[in-house]
């Protein structure tokens, strides 16, 4: 779960974002598919490693947080 989490969040929503990116900056035009492509990879591989560090870090603050009220 420690990975398995962070690796579907990542990649459901880098995906979608980059997609909705890729059509508002060129639209559906000619190559739109492979550029969207690589804006998703170049973003998941971003994100992945930012999401696993990030967890824990806001699971714990958010703990604090919520517990406090």
């Amino acid at each position: 779960m420690h990975f398995a989490l962070p690796l579907a969040l990542t990649f459901i929503m880098t995906f979608l974002v980059s997609g909705v990116a890729t059509v508002r900056a060129i639209g559906l035009a000619d190559g739109m598919l492979s550029r969207w492509m690589e804006s998703w990879l170049g973003s998941w591989l971003l994100a992945f490693p930012i999401m696993l560090f990030l967890m824990p870090v806001m699971r714990r603050l958010l703990s604090r947080i919520i517990e406090q009220k």
